[in-house]
């Protein structure tokens, strides 16, 4: 296929969806369909078409040129002029605050990407993410009678067992059509992907199961797939155990019951995605963040919530950029996980002089990317190519103690996303040089 005719199909791909957006509008008006069944016919159509990809086009780069078109129209949608009375009123005509219509596209590109061409790992997820998700939204709006509790509201317990089956049904097929998984291994799987699955959609908010649904299950059945079943049946356990362990301490923190289902889903992808020695920076900025709020309230609607998401998507982007450029951005990573603790301990002394809070700070940050430096150690020799990372974690450290301490009020609000922004500049500019001289 010549590569004018695969753009022209990117084109008229973002065409479609605008179409399908302007049939479910009609169709609202004539049939009184609500909000939110017209925001899932379009989510259901988005994420059929989504799957048809990985053979409609016959290279990668058409695909991604389609997400990032996606996303421009997605965000001009979201415009007063389009979003109130216009088209994207078919996204955007619930009452909550979704991002789900962005997440959407940047997840289909994203699992995409990570899953390097295996049909499993690329299909499994986005059709999990196009029916199951419609049905346990459809079948609680219809149907809902028991609920559960989470930060934005609730969600019942119909919806969740409709998009258990749902994900079962969908995994058997996928794992028996798509891959050579032996049958005792197919149904653990199944199970353990419906159960996950279903956790991760119940206890997401804002749209972000849009993301982290097909992403958490991509990488989980890449990590776990060719397990043998006892190796299954334990982590099984394990999880249910660090469940039980996080909802047992969360009330002492401060933290809801839904933010701590959320921390252990957070911290059960890390130990999946990486080697521990990469999880311990991430999962201390958890625990500091949870003390830092408690010492200095951050004004956000959620914030143990915010932390989890912005950190997430930092993990994320961390690894697509590696895949990208053929080069491991892991001590990067590391680096900027690093820096964020140092600038949520910075903003949590606010009550303090100024001196008080850089002195300490100063020497915490010494500590932290002292101990960054030992963990990286134990990663192989490939993951430490970039060598000595002395500069750049001072210049970080560095700027996170000045920027926290002495202006600490910057960050009552959306606190999470700006610490985790500040903490990418440096390694973000010094993972770029290091590619480009490479």
């Amino acid at each position: 296929m010549s590569e004018l005719l695969q753009i022209a199909i990117a084109f008229a791909s973002v065409a479609v969806l605008l179409c399908l957006m302007a049939v479910v509008k009609r169709l609202a008006k004539t049939r009184d369909i609500s909000p939110e069944v017209q925001r899932k016919l379009v989510h259901m159509g988005t994420g059929l078409y989504a799957l048809t990809l990985p053979w409609l086009f016959t290279d990668n780069w058409p695909v991604y040129m389609l997400v990032g078109l996606t996303l421009i129209v997605m965000a001009i949608l979201r415009l007063p002029a389009f979003s109130k009375g216009g088209i994207g009123e078919t996204l955007h005509g619930v009452e909550r605050q979704s991002y789900g219509d962005l997440l959407l596209a940047l997840a289909v590109g994203t699992v995409f990407l990570l899953a390097e061409g295996n049909a499993i790992l690329y299909v499994l997820p986005i059709a999990t993410l196009t029916l199951a998700d419609a049905a346990a939204a459809l079948t609680g709006s219809r149907y809902g009678r028991k609920f559960f509790t989470v930060e934005e509201g609730q969600k019942s317990i119909e919806g969740s067992t409709a998009f258990f089956m749902i994900t079962l049904m969908i995994s058997m097929v996928c794992l028996l059509l798509l891959s050579d998984v032996s049958r005792p291994n197919v149904i653990l799987l199944a199970v353990m992907v419906a159960a996950f699955g279903t956790l991760v959609e119940a206890d997401s908010w804002r749209g972000f199961d849009n993301f982290f649904l097909p992403t958490g299950l991509m990488i989980f059945l890449e990590s776990h797939m060719d397990s043998p079943w006892q190796s299954l049946v334990l982590l099984m356990g394990v999880f249910l155990v660090a469940l039980v362990v996080f909802l047992r301490v969360a009330p002492r923190l401060g933290i809801t019951g839904h933010a701590a289902r959320v921390y252990t889903i957070a911290t059960f992808l890390l130990i999946t995605v990486t080697a521990p020695q990469n999880t311990i920076l991430p999962l201390l900025a958890f625990v500091i963040h949870a003390f830092a709020h408690r010492l200095s309230p951050c004004k956000a609607a959620y914030p143990a919530l915010d932390i989890v998401a912005a950190v997430a998507l930092a993990s994320f982007g961390w690894l697509a950029i590696g895949l990208i450029t053929g080069m491991n951005a892991l001590m990067y990573y590391g680096l900027m996980s690093a820096g964020l603790c140092v600038g949520l301990i910075a903003v949590s002394l606010g009550a303090f002089s100024i001196w008080v809070r850089v002195g300490a700070t100063l020497v915490v940050g010494v500590g932290l990317f002292g101990l960054y430096g030992f963990l990286m150690r134990y990663n192989p020799a490939s993951i430490q190519w970039p060598g000595d990372m002395k500069f750049a974690g001072a210049i970080t450290i560095g700027m996170m103690v000045v920027i926290g301490s002495f202006r600490p009020s910057l960050f009552d609000t959306r606190r999470a996303a700006k610490l985790t922004f500040l903490a990418v500049i440096v390694p973000g500019l010094g993972y770029g040089i290091k590619v480009i001289g490479a």
